[in-house]
């Protein structure tokens, strides 16, 4: 039995729970961060792999809630060996600057996307160094890349991911001192809750690309490159 752990945020359903369920499959111990109680589909699996599966109460916004998750997780294992930073929202796609313009809407955006992996790395980070591969995974977007962008809107969505891919060039250039690195993946266009629903329209289901993304994830090079990479689902390279 693989006895490293992963921490996964956004763990309730979508594209975080079924990367979930495939480190379960692969024997890795999971920690789970989960924000909606009233989705149940976490028990079921903790069933299923009695042992393996902790879940976390886990508000990617709130300073004091991955405090706290971090000190639950300490009681449950003194190291982490990835962590997973796949919570994010869509926020407003339809304003363009002709509009009135949902700044309140995009802060919530920003404070998810771009801020939130980097609180939750920030809190986890005693356990992360405390573990053998050191490895920090944030699911981006292609919405991220400015060489590649053609939109006229999704302001929040697009600025987000950028400030994410930032923030992750800034964090590997620390944790690569350390043995550890940053991956920065777009998971393509999935089947998923980013709006709150779940949308139909998209070219892979959650678990189609949890599956792409979980082999990159575990056969990254342990060696750390002088910058972190940012590729999608198939292993292609996206421009920044």
């Amino acid at each position: 039995m693989n006895q490293s752990h992963v921490f996964i945020t956004g763990a309730d359903r979508g594209l975080g729970f079924a990367l979930t369920k495939n480190f379960l499959e692969k024997g890795y111990r999971v920690i789970a961060g989960r924000n909606m109680p009233e989705v149940n589909q976490l028990d079921a699996l903790a069933e299923h792999y009695e042992g393996r599966l902790l879940s976390v109460s886990l508000d990617v916004t709130s300073d004091q809630s991955s405090a706290e998750a971090a000190e639950v997780i300490s009681t449950y294992t003194s190291a982490l060996d990835i962590i997973i930073n796949n919570a994010g929202i869509v926020g407003d796609t339809t304003a363009t600057v002709h509009d009135p313009l949902p700044f309140d809407n995009m802060m919530q955006v920003y404070n998810v996307n771009a801020l939130g992996p980097l609180r939750v790395s920030h809190a986890l980070m005693p356990l992360l160094l405390a573990g053998k591969t050191k490895r920090i995974v944030n699911i981006s977007s292609e919405a991220g890349s400015i060489a590649a962008t053609s939109r006229t809107s999704w302001y929040g969505y697009c600025m987000s991911k950028a400030a994410l891919n930032m923030q992750s060039a800034v964090l590997h250039n620390d944790l690569k001192q350390h043995g550890g690195q940053v991956l920065i993946l777009h998971p393509g266009w999935v089947k998923t809750y980013m709006s709150g629903v779940l949308s139909e329209v998209g070219d892979l289901t959650a678990d189609q690309s949890a599956a792409y993304l979980a082999e990159l994830i575990v056969k990254a090079t342990p060696e750390p490159a002088e910058k972190p990479i940012f590729i999608d689902y198939s292993g292609e390279v996206w421009p920044w």
